[in-house]
């Protein structure tokens, strides 16, 4: 029921932008072809607003979206969209001025591959949510599960499920999580040096080089990525070289460092299920820990790589 509120709450938001031309166009979600499949909309009229929805599979980063568009524009955007969106603000590749931010807090998406793990492999007709579970339906089945167990790892993990910005709230706040511990980076961290690169040589032994992790993280936009320059050649077009694959990541994660929000658009576009975020949260965990710093989470600060304060750790200076 909260979630149908939500969807209702926001069509009625959009349709008002669009009727008083505040917006020239919303971007949302609609309805996808299945269930949990929430498909990004963009609405210029009240009558295709009336298509938006919320509900547990409007998984994508809308702020993938926004750059450099023209004219006023408005974004239903959860906890882990606005981050993005204030970094790419930061950026100047959003004007804030041309954007109106829909907020709605968020408490956790659900992951298609759990539930088909959980119902093996059946195919699902309808999610019934009912708060803090689902019952999951099929032709010839009917499972409930706990929402908890259910959510994106990057749902699990996230703390700013609230929109840090935002020009209209959706429903209420949430109440504010913990800080994150990082328990899985600190088990990788405790492994020695052949462990880890053991560990990721056999992840990215699955990479296909299709580079959808790229293109789904709202802060990979660069005109012409490294990976395809072809003077110099930076990295061979081959994914049969496990190096090269360490490679890329390797370097697509540093590009990211003190700008990554962690939402997970990486990991749940790879189409090989490779443990992307391992990565990227491990320069989340260094970026706090040695700048006190984390991406997106208000307005003032500068990128954590954009600016210098004379009590900035430098170990790297000193020899040991």
């Amino acid at each position: 029921m909260r979630m149908q509120k939500l969807a209702a709450q926001i069509k009625d938001a959009a349709k008002k932008l669009l009727e008083e031309k505040k917006v020239d166009l919303v971007v949302g979600f609609a309805e996808g072809s299945l269930p949990l499949r929430g498909t990004p909309l963009f609405a210029r009229t009240p009558e295709e607003a009336d298509k938006l929805t919320w509900n547990r599979g409007c998984e994508n980063n809308l702020a993938n979206y926004l750059r450099k568009r023209e004219g006023k524009v408005a974004v239903v955007a959860k906890g882990c969209d606005v981050r993005s969106i204030v970094a790419l603000v930061k950026e100047n590749q959003i004007n804030r001025d041309n954007l109106y931010i829909i907020g709605v807090p968020c408490s956790g998406m659900i992951d298609r591959k759990k539930v088909n793990q959980l119902v093996g492999g059946k195919d699902v007709l309808e999610i019934e949510d009912n708060g803090d579970t689902v019952v999951i339906k099929g032709k010839d089945f009917s499972e409930t599960a706990r929402v908890a167990d259910l959510l994106h790892n990057s749902c699990q993990d996230c703390r700013y499920g609230n929109p840090v910005v935002y020009d209209e709230l959706i429903g209420e706040l949430l109440p504010e999580k913990g800080e994150d511990d990082f328990a899985e980076i600190k088990e990788f961290e405790a492994k020695t040096a052949a462990e880890r690169r053991a560990y990721l040589a056999e992840e990215f032994s699955k990479c296909i080089r299709c580079y959808a992790c790229r293109n789904a993280c709202p802060m990979c936009y660069c005109e012409e990525c490294f990976v395809d320059c072809s003077t110099p050649q930076w990295i061979g077009k081959s994914a049969a070289d496990i190096q090269d694959n360490i490679l890329f990541q390797a370097v697509r994660v540093f590009h990211s460092a003190g700008r990554c929000a962690d939402c997970g658009a990486c990991e749940r576009a790879c189409p090989m299920g490779i443990n992307l975020r391992l990565l990227t949260r491990k320069l989340v965990k260094d970026v706090k820990e040695l700048f006190n710093a984390e991406a997106g989470v208000n307005m003032e600060d500068k990128a954590a790589l954009a600016t210098f304060t004379a009590d900035d750790p430098e170990p790297f200076l000193v020899k040991e």
